[in-house]
């Protein structure tokens, strides 16, 4: 016996035969050899020992009353926690045709009556052998995708802080938006999780869309990187020649990301982050820019991150206006619906309200109360 394969667990090998003569022959042989065996006098006997605890490899005569063997095989195979256990028919039928009948039900292996000790302990050492070693491939193989999978999760991990932190960086030239980033991270989780209740988004808001959208709206403003310190950093109103300037933020961001998406246009997040930033403020009614999108031609995800982003907008105190409070930002965004924001989210938006209210008072600098 292979120490090594069998060291932690000694093979245990269920006998199947309707002849009392037989089951005992095989079973002071296989015992002398130290495995461990379990006798069944028929098929239905065997087929609910293996339920309760599954045997390493299966010993099974074909002709029996109750159930024969191919049968009982056939059942074993059918069967999700059965159908890897090893079989080998030990019959008297000896033509050819029988033993291509064994191997179509399942069969490993075909012994002929009357057999001769060693080839039964041969074949069934072989098969025990190739039935553990392929349970420790399998774990292998899932330790390995464990590993695979984790080393992955590391690198997309390093590869979104990185991103958090460029996102930032253009942020940190506005000084006064403070935690912006990581508060509108927040209001689109909340406000995917109330959307994927209704209806209509169920199949198109899931754990994936919600985790993408978390990841990529800290690059909704990413593009104000190329808007000059005297219109960025301005001290009250715009003027509209400015303000044209300021626009073209929108552009810039989704221009810079889709050079990362011509290397990888596979990749959802990249394509998600260039809809936020190109789209976001775009208006249901057509009024927004830079493309003047309107209703669902707007991508979903730029319709809620315009939720998102207004409602931490006027929570927040900039130099050129005080903040707002909660009840007075959610009056200004509902009563906004259908002009400047989808119907939709500001469904969800109505029904979360005190979630945003918790998140902004938790995040909020102190100078952005």
């Amino acid at each position: 016996m292979n120490e090594f394969i069998f060291s932690k667990n000694v093979p245990d090998i269920m006998i199947v035969d309707d002849e009392p003569a037989n089951l005992q022959v095989l079973a002071t042989i296989l015992k002398n050899k130290k495995y461990k065996v379990r006798p069944a006098s028929g098929g239905k006997q065997a087929l609910q020992g293996d339920q309760m605890e599954p045997p390493d490899l299966i010993l099974l005569d074909i002709n029996m009353p109750d159930m024969n063997g191919y049968e009982v095989c056939e059942k074993l195979k059918a069967s999700e926690n059965l159908k890897e256990i090893p079989v080998i028919f030990i019959s008297a039928l000896n033509e050819t045709m029988d033993k291509v009948k064994a191997f179509s039900a399942g069969a490993v292996d075909y012994v002929t009556k009357p057999f001769h000790i060693e080839e039964v302990l041969a074949r069934v050492e072989t098969h025990l052998k190739l039935h553990f070693f392929q349970l420790e491939l399998e774990k292998y193989n899932q330790k390995l995708e464990e590993l695979v999978l984790e080393q992955v999760r590391a690198i997309s991990e390093s590869q979104m802080a990185t991103i958090f932190a460029l996102a930032k960086l253009a942020e940190s030239r506005d000084d006064e938006t403070g935690r912006h980033q990581e508060r509108v991270q927040s209001y689109c989780k909340v406000l995917c999780g109330q959307m994927a209740k209704q209806n209509r988004y169920s199949n198109s808001i899931g754990h994936a869309f919600t985790v993408e959208i978390f990841h990529a709206s800290p690059l909704h403003d990413i593009g104000k990187v190329a808007i000059p310190d005297k219109i960025l950093l301005k001290e009250g109103k715009l003027t509209p020649e400015e303000f044209e300037v300021m626009k073209k933020h929108a552009v810039y961001g989704a221009e810079t990301l889709k050079q990362v998406h011509d290397k990888y246009p596979n990749n959802s997040f990249i394509n998600m982050g260039i809809e936020i930033a190109r789209f976001h403020h775009e208006k249901w009614d057509g009024g927004g820019y830079p493309d003047g999108l309107s209703g669902e031609n707007i991508p979903l995800s730029a319709r809620i991150m315009s939720v998102a982003d207004v409602y931490d907008a006027l929570r927040t105190k900039r130099c050129y206006k005080p903040s707002l409070t909660h009840n007075e930002s959610s009056r200004i965004i509902i009563e906004d619906t259908e002009k400047r924001f989808d119907p939709s989210v500001i469904e969800a938006f109505s029904k979360v309200l005190e979630e945003f209210r918790e998140i902004s008072n938790l995040m909020m600098d102190k100078k952005g109360v």
